[in-house]
């Protein structure tokens, strides 16, 4: 399980051993009111093994140690349920009726991620909220966009930040989406038939997904794990989301663009040995979570190629990957809000920083306008000659062109400063934004 620094408390809880088993014995306690609902044992036997399911009652630890000779955590926790309702009672015999260990393993793991997706889903609404409130506050402030890592034409910092306002939006499309798949029973016995049940099995199955708040599948899922490979896949795209922030935060923060920066409070990002430093610790956390997950999220896809009714070694595999991938979905969430609540931006140093290149960000702008005239051909390579000048020269792209006959011809000197002026080539950036943010209304 990641450490602190990778992940919340609150998904820790969801995927800690305690709830992992707390989780399981919700699904033996709802079995056994399931089959009593449908008349296949008797109420008071069901009423007797619910009685039991309370995970206090039970030694997390001792389960976790049999784990090891049995292959599987439900067959030491049935055994110790078995136990709990006691011996010579009728209700013993009843216990874990109709079901396999794959049930009851599979749907405490639906459980679990139903409580994470919930938490997932909440915390990417707040990163989204606050970036649209930092997009709408920032939609006309300057900004160097740069491609290759290099300036490439001025955009605003409300476009940037709208971006990943539109990103998350659709990860919390998915999440709904992907909740109504994922969120089903796994209920299907010894090989997906429910035979021991003779023809009640769907009846307890319909009760049982009744009482668990969960979706009745079509069949059970045994080894087609498409589902937990969707949430997976999803939870992975969060996290490259997440990273992306992480690495253009981490970017703006270098000391030669210095444009923003993380919060900043005693002990953040310091340097055991460097007093001046200022780290992006949590771009740090997102980025490395990015980098971890897809090789997780790689083990789910191929866990997912199972043999024939239940998987081997495949299945297993399941078990700590995806609520790995969870835990560091969820500490990169947490470490972005933290960057996005309070993130220090250096408006003025996002102006500056576009006249670093003495005027040839602004080239495609006399580009665009010179085409016209002479053509597109022509004016790419006129203008791309006058940069190199510009360049050897170590003169502003303006000053190259006001002595260019060619330009001078096609362009007065008002047109020039306009072209020059940044303000004046951000194209739809304003209405980029406000495309993005539509489901965010301007507050006063």
């Amino acid at each position: 399980m990641p450490d602190s620094l990778f992940t919340t408390d609150a998904m820790r809880e969801v995927f800690s051993g305690r709830a992992r088993i707390a989780r399981m014995l919700e699904f033996e306690a709802a079995l056994a009111q399931a089959a009593a609902d449908a008349s296949v044992i008797p109420r008071a036997a069901a009423d007797v093994i619910a009685g039991h399911c309370d995970v206090a009652n039970f030694d997390i630890a001792a389960i976790e140690r049999s784990m090891v000779r049995s292959g599987n955590l439900a067959i030491p926790l049935v055994a110790a349920l078995t136990k709990h309702v006691g011996d010579g009672h009728d209700a013993r015999r009843y216990v874990h009726w109709g079901a396999t260990s794959q049930d009851a393993i599979d749907t405490g793991l639906v459980l679990q991620l139903r409580d994470a997706l919930a938490l997932i889903e909440t915390d990417v609404g707040h990163l989204a909220a606050t970036l649209a409130k930092r997009a709408r506050e920032h939609a006309d402030t300057l900004l160097a966009g740069r491609t290759w890592l290099q300036q490439a034409l001025p955009i605003t910092l409300g476009l940037k930040l709208a971006g990943f306002v539109s990103t998350l939006d659709r990860h919390r499309e998915r999440i709904a989406a992907a909740r109504e798949r994922v969120l089903v029973l796994q209920f299907g016995g010894a090989a997906g038939t429910l035979a021991s049940l003779d023809d009640q099995g769907l009846a307890i199955g319909e009760h049982l997904a009744k009482r668990l708040a969960l979706h009745l599948p079509d069949m059970p899922w045994h080894t087609q794990r498409d589902r937990l490979c969707e949430v997976a896949a999803m939870l992975g795209m969060l996290t490259a989301t997440l990273g992306k922030l992480g690495r253009d935060v981490a970017l703006l923060a270098q000391t030669e663009l210095g444009e923003a920066h993380e919060p900043g409070a005693p002990g953040r990002g310091g340097s055991s040995t460097m007093p001046q430093k200022r780290n992006p610790v949590s771009a740090s956390v997102a980025i490395a979570a990015s980098i971890r997950v897809p090789g997780l999220v790689a083990t789910m896809l191929t866990a997912a190629v199972q043999e024939h009714e239940r998987g081997l070694g495949n299945w297993p595999a399941e078990w700590e990957t995806l609520p790995e991938i969870a835990l560091l979905a969820a500490g990169a969430l947490a470490a972005m809000i933290e960057v996005a609540d309070g993130l220090d931006i250096d408006v003025n140093r996002m102006r500056s920083n576009l006249d670093l290149t003495q005027g040839l960000i602004f080239a495609e702008a006399v580009q665009t306008a010179l085409a016209p005239t002479v053509g597109r051909d022509s004016a790419h390579a006129l203008v791309a000659g006058a940069c190199r000048r510009a360049i050897a020269e170590r003169v502003h792209l303006r000053d190259i062109l006001a002595r260019d006959a060619a330009v001078s011809g096609a362009l007065d000197a008002a047109t020039l400063d306009r072209l020059f002026d940044p303000v004046c080539y951000l194209g739809e950036s304003r209405a980029f934004v406000e495309r993005a943010l539509a489901r965010y209304p301007a507050t006063g």
